[in-house]
């Protein structure tokens, strides 16, 4: 298992760039997506480019100009973590009475919560095929 990233959603993406450079990190990447209308910001410890790094997630306000609310700790966003393999570590999870949140249809990213409800990202390093039963899961609760 390899540590990826946090995840935290910003309401104000260049201060808060601004806040991290003073703390000693710098932008590594940024995506935006206009169809999901959001901004991602990835930011790092200049020479640790690709390691714990810092995810802000920049949600666009909507036509009215309002922005959409996080309660429950969703302003948090979540932990990540490179698994070697999706499938057998969230049925290892389930055995163990976790539940799997956003199941890993894709082959590739399910999202489970901790017992405090922080949500927790796993990403298959790679990529596996959409595999029963998984690819027919729904979602259960929020993550």
């Amino acid at each position: 298992m390899q540590y990826l990233h946090t995840m935290i959603r910003v309401t104000d993406p260049e201060a808060t760039v601004r806040f991290f450079e003073l703390v000693g990190l710098k932008e590594v990447r940024r995506m935006e997506s206009e169809k999901g209308r959001f901004t991602l910001i990835f930011l790092a410890v200049p020479g640790e480019e690709g390691k714990a790094e810092v995810e802000l997630t920049y949600n666009w306000p909507a036509e009215d100009g309002s922005f959409e609310t996080y309660d429950g700790g969703r302003n948090f966003g979540h932990l990540a973590y490179r698994v070697d393999n999706i499938y057998e570590t969230c049925q290892r999870l389930m055995d163990a009475g976790v539940t799997i949140n956003r199941p890993p249809r894709d082959g590739h990213m399910a999202f489970i919560r901790t017992p405090d409800n922080i949500s927790v990202e796993l990403l298959q390093d790679g990529h596996l095929p959409p595999q029963e039963p998984w690819a027919s899961m729904p979602n259960t609760g929020v993550w």
